[in-house]
């Protein structure tokens, strides 16, 4: 197994990628440390780990507050002898669908806020731990659309913000040991559901069958003709932080199936 005897902090793992990425990272042996808000969905996956005969733990902590994600990674660090994996897929609260021109500046920087933040706080958290032990990965997702993102408010700026965060930390620590890389993906087809789509664009109000309609037109625009899957996201995952990909550090990998 790829992941045999490592220990991974999933934030946000009560979500659709989340729960695929914990389960994957489970089968390959990981021991799986569950974080964020909502303890039923949590709950949930752990129990899904559980019967799978995985070994998940639960933490319910808000992945923006400092004290709460430090005091985490070293009980973690602790109950499992190291910190192996640390990633983040807490939400970010990006408003898309409205022009720049008519869009307010805190709807527009909220993203980049919010995401540098709480990707700054989760990743140096780990990262201390991992320097001192010599090994390690610090693994960021976001949609990869710092280069031409229209009608899509701050997510381009607060993509950017993140890539280069992501390299400039791995550049520091890399000598340390410790990988830090990130996956570029977006529109994953199995993780779209209309009430996610109206949460970040009102103006996308869809039924199924608008789901569907949509679901086909992104497909339409990859170069596989066909959107990524949560299961080939958790997959690529798993292998970025598993020891088959050790040389790869500082930078992203496209999991869009070539829309980015």
């Amino acid at each position: 197994m790829l992941l045999q005897n490592k220990n991974a902090i999933v934030y946000g793992a009560g979500g659709s990628i989340g729960r695929g990425v914990a389960l994957e990272f489970a089968r390959e042996g990981a021991r799986v440390f569950l974080a964020g808000r909502t303890p039923d969905t949590l709950e949930k996956v752990a129990a899904e780990i559980a019967a799978a005969g995985g070994t998940a733990d639960v933490a319910v902590l808000d992945a923006y507050d400092e004290q709460a994600v430090d005091r985490h990674v070293q009980v973690v660090a602790e109950q499992g002898g190291s910190l192996d994996v640390s990633l983040n897929l807490a939400t970010r609260g990006d408003a898309q669908g409205t022009p720049l021109l008519d869009m307010t500046a805190e709807h527009f920087v909220r993203p980049v806020t919010n995401g540098l933040t709480t990707n700054f706080i989760t990743a140096r958290a780990a990262a201390r731990v991992m320097v001192k032990q010599g090994s390690g990965v610090v693994l960021a997702l976001n949609s990869g659309s710092a280069v031409g993102s229209p009608m899509m408010g701050g997510t381009g700026p607060a993509d950017a913000s993140i890539d280069t965060f992501i390299r400039n930390l791995a550049a520091e620590v890399g000598p340390h040991g410790v990988r830090v890389l990130g996956i570029w993906t977006s529109g994953v087809e199995d993780a779209l559901t209309p009430a996610k789509l109206a949460a970040v664009n009102p103006n996308l109000q869809l039924d199924e069958v608008g789901l569907r309609g949509l679901q086909e037109t992104l497909a339409g625009m990859r170069t596989l003709r066909r959107s990524p899957r949560v299961a080939q996201v958790a997959a690529t995952a798993a292998f970025l932080v598993s020891d088959r990909a050790a040389a790869i550090t500082g930078g992203f990998v496209d999991v869009s199936s070539g829309i980015s």
